[in-house]
């Protein structure tokens, strides 16, 4: 077992006490192995992630937070996904009450964190390019006019499907300050794209990407699926290659998780997965990739019914680790979460408290006004 008894999803949150606590890398290599029973490999990984992320929480201050907003529409439900996502086919006559909804709870935090520095904003979901021009506009503005976003030191969104990624909705996000983006092909392999349900081409990846550049978006993150049905180690080396040609500054590298709510889990037996040797040597040939094109592993996390009891790992090229990402995995800031299925996490002294909104969009909107004061009283 690479991971040895280790059953945490955050195995860095481990490493970065010691380094807290004045211990050496020696020393933390060792500890690994004694007490966790972790390989080699794993360690080295971890510790280099840790030391990366350092640089980014030697920043923090007390009165920061990042926000986090989620839109939760997609185009299609991919066979593994277990997130928070409604068919933007099926809700289109609820997405304008949502969006009014959750324009409603920003601007009722405006107050609430006028104590705070935001560091970072994230929009994620779902897929927050499922919006059409005007409702991705909308919410952009809704923002903008309540909080300072040319302070802020990174602002995503993750656009993530490609198919979903106009031209013009780029610009709208380059005209609010966005700042990065994700393009998220998960595989450049078009019978894999069409087996696990994606609706969009490789070429859509393509010029996605192109128009992304075009726009002036020097920001992008990838990501990829280790262990989707049918691939092996040379779908991901063409596809590793395919993305090569693009130059994003991010690369997340996923393994892929059995999740109790996906379509997978209960479909499992009709799909060809990779046994947990072929899963091992595509993570190396990654991380081999990785270093070749000088990538650095910037964050990592693992998950439950993870194939092969692997790890998802961030690569950053110099300069480009994702703030938030980091912030999210190690729990050292107050993130307060809005929209469907956001899930905030408050932090003081020490003390983490979280708080769930609902998942559902037509109980979000109905919802709204209770969970605004519920999450007023854990800002206090």
């Amino acid at each position: 077992m690479p991971w040895g008894i280790l059953t945490g999803v955050r195995p860095t949150k481990i490493v970065r006490r010691y380094l807290e606590d004045g211990l050496t890398t020696e020393q933390i290599k060792q500890l690994l192995h004694q007490k966790y029973h972790i390989s080699p490999e794993k360690i080295e990984l971890i510790l280099e992630v840790a030391l990366k992320e350092q640089q980014v929480l030697k920043t923090n201050t007390n009165n920061e937070l990042s926000i986090y907003i989620g839109i939760p529409f997609c185009p299609s439900k991919c066979i593994y996904c277990s997130f928070t996502s409604f068919s933007v086919q099926q809700k289109a006559p609820k997405i304008d009450a949502y969006l009014r909804a959750l324009a409603v709870e920003i601007k009722s935090m405006q107050k609430s964190i006028n104590k705070y520095k935001i560091r970072t904003i994230y929009i994620g979901g779902g897929t927050p390019t499922s919006l059409n021009d005007a409702q991705l506009e909308f919410l952009l503005d809704s923002i903008n006019t309540t909080f300072d976003v040319s302070k802020i030191d990174e602002y995503t969104v993750e656009a993530g499907r490609p198919e979903t990624i106009t031209l013009n909705k780029l610009k709208i996000m380059k005209k609010y300050n966005v700042s990065r983006i994700s393009i998220n092909p998960q595989s450049m392999v078009q019978s894999t794209l069409d087996l696990i349900g994606r609706t969009h081409s490789v070429d859509d990846v393509y010029t996605a990407f192109l128009n992304a550049q075009a726009v002036g978006f020097d920001n992008i993150n990838m990501d990829i699926i280790v262990g989707l049905p049918e691939e092996n180690i040379q779908h991901i080396q063409y596809t590793l290659d395919c993305m090569d040609k693009l130059s994003p500054t991010n690369i997340t590298v996923h393994t892929l998780a059995i999740k109790t709510a996906s379509t997978l889990k209960y479909d499992q037996e009709k799909y060809n997965l990779a046994q947990s040797n072929i899963i091992k040597d595509m993570l190396e040939y990654t991380q081999d990739y990785m270093k070749c094109h000088e990538f650095k592993p910037y964050y990592l996390y693992r998950q439950k019914n993870i194939l092969g009891n692997f790890e998802n790992v961030g690569y950053t090229k110099e300069g480009y680790s994702c703030i938030y990402n980091i912030q999210i995995i190690e729990e050292v800031q107050t993130i307060l979460a809005m929209g469907a299925g956001g899930a905030s996490k408050f932090i003081s002294n020490n003390i983490l408290q979280r708080f769930i909104n609902v998942k559902g969009v037509e109980e979000y909107i109905a919802r709204i006004d209770e969970m605004i004061e519920k999450k007023k009283l854990l800002l206090e």
